[in-house]
């Protein structure tokens, strides 16, 4: 699954490649090679940061459902 990005979105990250690679290695790419990288990145780690965007989710989750169960028991009646 690759991610579908809107325009403006995408026109910014490669930008931002452009401007990290000025800034840490003193090249200048141009957009398609910027673009290249963008693409690289999101089909080869893009999956590993969705994955992990689930599992944090899912943390919550069960934080916020174990908070509800608390107050679920708290409201029994002796």
């Amino acid at each position: 699954m690759l991610i579908q990005w809107k325009k403006e979105h995408k026109d910014q990250a490669i930008r931002d490649i452009q401007q990290f690679f000025y800034d840490e290695r003193g090249e200048e790419i141009g957009e398609i090679a910027a673009e290249n990288v963008l693409d690289f990145f999101s089909s080869h780690l893009g999956q590993h940061f969705y994955n992990q965007g689930i599992k944090d989710s899912l943390n919550v989750v069960r934080d916020r459902l174990g908070a509800v169960e608390d107050d679920l028991y708290a409201l029994e009646r002796k």
